[in-house]
């Protein structure tokens, strides 16, 4: 690619007209988190799994997904303390090479965070997914991002453990899985130290009406567990930043 070479931005306005734009003005300007796919996600016939909606605990919207892969890299982001908005294929970016032929990209996953810059990444279903044109686009949109202080990353399919774990973590993630007023704190009262699943759960009151509420607060943070083996009613799970056993999931 041509490190000089300018890349343009390419988007859906608010009543869905595409709009091309210089990428550094569009990267201060615009808010992708809350734009609709630039274009939507392919159909692939045969596979166990296709285009769906990920609601959003981080906005309390939809958020477009095309595979399964990207689903649970939407599960990890959608957890992020640090993530504001997310969005699924918000941008098209468009460059030259260096025989000055365009070129376009839609990453899968638009993620901002807090500090107001932003995660552009694509969810392949192994390393060698796309081949030569997605390992030509990858170098392209990690300059791209570099240029405005942004990143982009491939992310690799989670291990099936941590993914079947988030999984059903976020069957609680609504916040209806809360509970009664007072449960909350209940919830945490009865796991500042770290104890058993269902030892902390029965502490809180009636596990049949707590356990919603502690994976509700596992979900989001305020109780902590480790994920890299199976949940069970024997897990250990601890308060807001315990560093128990298998507690880090890793970073992006």
């Amino acid at each position: 690619m041509d490190q000089g070479s300018e890349f343009e931005a390419v988007f859906l306005d608010p009543v869905g007209q595409a709009v091309q734009q210089r990428w550094a003005d569009a990267a201060i300007t615009v808010a992708f988190e809350e734009l609709p796919p630039v274009s939507a996600f392919p159909v692939v016939p045969g596979r166990r799994w296709g285009p769906g909606l990920w609601w959003s605990a981080t906005t309390g919207r939809h958020v477009a997904a095309g595979s399964n892969a990207m689903r649970g890299q939407l599960m990890v982001l959608d957890r992020d303390p640090g993530v504001t908005g997310l969005a699924g294929r918000p941008v098209r970016l468009l460059w030259r090479d260096r025989r000055g032929r365009t070129r376009s990209w839609v990453p899968q996953l638009f993620a901002r965070r807090a500090d107001g810059t932003a995660l552009l990444a694509d969810c392949p279903g192994h390393p060698e997914a796309g081949g030569e044109r997605a390992r030509n686009a990858a170098e392209a949109m990690a300059q791209a991002c570099a240029d405005i202080g942004w990143a982009y990353r491939r992310l690799l399919p989670l291990d099936d453990v941590l993914a079947a774990n988030l999984k059903w973590l976020a069957g609680y993630r609504h916040p209806r899985n809360a509970g009664r007023p007072g449960l909350a704190a209940a919830v945490a009262e009865a796991f500042a130290r770290p104890r058993p699943l269902t030892e902390g759960a029965g502490a809180a009151g009636d596990p049949i009406a707590v356990l919603p509420a502690v994976f509700h607060a596992l979900w989001h943070g305020r109780l902590t567990a480790g994920l890299a083996t199976p949940l069970h009613e024997h897990t250990l799970v601890g308060p807001q930043n315990w560093n128990g056993p298998g507690t880090t999931e890793g970073a992006w």
